[in-house]
């Protein structure tokens, strides 16, 4: 199913917010062991003993739960993420289902909103009975637009509202005056999930561009748009041409490309026929100057505005709108809407239960308000603490990582911790809530819910403009079982669902939570000194603070990594993108060394329990590999590679321990051995 909630969308583009994982949950209560008593945290019914640690040890770690393990009907993929969102959905529900038995309560208070959003939900009957009643009102707009100067405004009004345009906008910091907000406007608008699927002439994309087809024009037809298949191929021409103008996932991912300032009067000019200051009226946004993350492709499209005829841009638009809602609608369009989006694209089978996507669709609207509840109950004081620790001694790990590298001169070494000791942790939860008061949710409207919700996010984001940078703000609720590093405010956030096994147990010996959790620590320090993330100074600035040979040394690094990368072939057509993936391979190669850095110190020179037969060394690289558990179907997997900036999982493990020494010595890898590679091909950049 496609995001209704855009603007999360729209803000995870900014440089940085891509996290380690993929999905939310929540954690159950933990329960401290005693010192004496600490488990390995190894799950041992999950190690295939008949694959040696030295020639796949993501095999050797998860063998036996990657045999046991079919991934559920309902889902894409399976692992360690999706796991425990599965176990805890159940959890959200009894909140959900509490707060929905007792409507009684204010209709402005926090419990209502709550329960009258899931109400609104599972209220599927109503959602049959009404179909496209909710959308009618917004088609009639869009098919009454009678020149390209309404055009353009009815599009800022559409985009608050749910709507997809071929650019979208979002707020963040000013990536060069990071005390100050700025308005980003980025490309956008196409309803496959990347422009190759519109450019690639193989079999594969030409089925896929077939049922593509099939599918917008039936949705064109029961939105009432006649000549449904003519509009649908008229719209998919449009995509085509968008598609042909757009930046590579490769070139938008540079951050220095990425940020071009210019005035709304050079804006106007870029984009020719486009009225960008009625656009930006409609949508509620008052400025002057905004930064532009792909000119070459407005510039572009610009033509492409002017040369598409109203009615092709109205079926544009009403696919979209439409398209954006379906899967809240009845459930023949639900249906039709799984069918494309998760069967044909990703090859899920079957629809998950309402409730599960109640629940879903809740903490994508009204998450924090979830959050509240979820960290009283569910985030012990003590797991805090613990992070607090381990946070401590990932930075001392980094200093000691930056101060021994052999390629880097002592004044980018200054640079360089400097930046370190300015990274701002997060854990758990915010310190400041987000304020719910002015959304209104009802219990009948499921769709006007979504729209209110929209409305009110871009309306937030807008305001933000001309205001201090609130530094406070996270973009994670509590309940997302992800980290995220942010460049702007050089932070590093860790939500409580995260902090659970396998990547954080409390019950453990610190060695497999330093190098489970410990290397997500890591990961998201080392996104601050990756190719993209150390572009930005310690406050957030894009700035160089490299010297020139030591930028040279970092970049000829970067590129021995992207070759190792591009080596991993999941399939015999299709291999890993190691320039796409380029700055979470860095982030994972550093954060894993680092995070066996912060080990050893906390040891404090005494050796390591041996449990379970395995040495402290063996347990921290065995906690990096069993969090990395994961089963994708192929269509899920061949996504991935072509849009995913992180590494299939499997290769997330291999790939960084085959360039470790520390891995070497602890599993006794010797010349022979197939994740062996010689001394000079290891790539060492933290």
């Amino acid at each position: 199913m496609k995001k209704i909630t855009l603007t999360a969308a729209s803000i995870a583009l900014a440089l940085g917010l891509v996290g380690c994982g993929e999905k939310v949950a929540q954690t159950p209560t933990v329960t401290v062991a005693p010192a004496a008593t600490l488990q390995s945290g190894i799950a041992l019914e999950n190690l295939d003993q008949s694959v040696r640690a030295q020639d796949d040890f993501y095999y050797f770690v998860n063998g036996k739960w990657l045999e046991k393990t079919e991934i559920p009907a309902d889902k894409s993929n399976y692992g360690s993420f999706t796991q425990l969102y599965d176990e805890s959905q159940k959890a959200m529900k009894t909140v959900l289902e509490t707060a929905a038995q007792n409507l009684g309560v204010d209709h402005t208070s926090d419990e209502y909103k709550l329960g009258a959003f899931y109400l609104s939900y599972m209220n599927e009957s109503a959602r049959n009975e009404l179909g496209f009643e909710p959308l009618r009102g917004y088609l009639a707009q869009i098919s009454a637009v009678q020149n390209k100067a309404e055009l353009a405004s009815l599009m800022g009004s559409l985009q608050t509202k749910g709507g997809s345009l071929p650019f979208g906008w979002y707020v963040n910091n000013d990536e060069k005056n990071s005390s100050q907000y700025a308005l980003y406007i980025y490309q956008s608008g196409l309803g496959l999930p990347d422009r190759d699927y519109y450019l690639k002439n193989d079999d594969k994309f030409a089925t896929i561009r077939d049922k593509y087809q099939a599918y917008v024009t039936e949705i064109l037809s029961r939105a009432g748009i006649a000549e449904a298949e003519k509009a649908a191929a008229a719209v998919i021409a449009l995509e085509h041409q968008i598609a042909q103008a757009q930046w590579s996932r490769v070139e938008t991912r540079d951050a220095t490309k990425s940020y071009n300032k210019m005035s709304v009067t050079e804006l106007n000019s870029l984009l020719g026929e486009f009225d960008v200051n009625a656009y930006l009226a409609a949508a509620g946004v008052n400025t002057q100057e905004l930064v532009v993350n792909q000119p070459s492709y407005l510039e572009k499209l610009a033509g492409i505005y002017a040369q598409t005829p109203i009615q092709t841009w109205q079926h544009y638009l009403a696919f979209h709108f439409v398209n954006n809602y379906a899967a809240l609608l009845d459930k023949n369009t639900v249906d039709l809407n799984f069918a494309f989006y998760s069967t044909t694209l990703r090859g899920v089978a079957e629809q998950s239960p309402t409730w599960k996507k109640a629940v879903d669709a809740s903490n994508e609207v009204i998450g924090e308000i979830l959050g509240k509840i979820y960290v009283k109950e569910y985030f012990p004081p003590e797991a805090k603490a613990r992070m607090q620790e381990l946070v401590g001694n990932l930075i001392k790990g980094f200093e000691q990582a930056i101060d021994g590298l052999e390629w880097m001169s002592t004044e980018t070494k200054v640079a360089a911790k400097a930046k370190l000791h300015k990274f701002t942790p997060k854990i758990g939860y915010p310190d400041k809530w987000k304020d719910y008061s002015a959304l209104e949710i009802k219990s009948d409207d499921l769709v006007g819910n979504y729209v209110r919700h929209n409305n009110w996010a871009y309306q937030d984001m807008a305001n933000k403009l001309g205001k201090p940078v609130d530094r406070s703000e996270w973009f994670m609720t509590p309940q997302t079982v992800n980290a995220y590093y942010n460049p702007v405010n050089n932070e590093i956030v860790f939500p409580a669902a995260i902090l659970q096994p396998p990547f954080f147990n409390l019950a453990a010996d610190d060695a497999v939570n330093y190098g489970a959790i410990g290397a997500v620590i890591g990961h998201e320090l080392g996104h601050g000194f990756d190719d993209q993330g150390a572009k930005y100074d310690g406050d957030g600035n894009l700035r160089n603070w490299w010297s020139e040979a030591d930028l040279a040394q970092f970049e000829a690094r970067g590129k021995q990594l992207v070759a190792q990368y591009d080596g991993f072939k999941p399939f015999e057509d299709a291999n890993v993108n190691g320039q796409l993936t380029l700055g979470e391979n860095i982030g994972d190669l550093g954060g894993l060394t680092v995070a066996y850095k912060a080990y050893q110190i906390a040891l404090a020179g005494k050796p390591a329990p041996v449990i379970d037969g395995y040495t402290g060394e063996q347990r921290f690289f065995m906690g990096w590999g069993q969090i990395w558990r994961r089963k994708y179907r192929d269509e899920e997997l061949r996504n991935r590679l072509m849009t995913d900036p992180h590494s299939p999982s499997h290769y997330r493990v291999i790939g960084i321990l085959s360039n470790m020494p520390e891995f070497y010595q602890a599993f006794d890898v010797k010349e022979g051995d197939k994740m062996y590679l010689k001394p000079q091909d290891r790539v060492k950049i933290w």
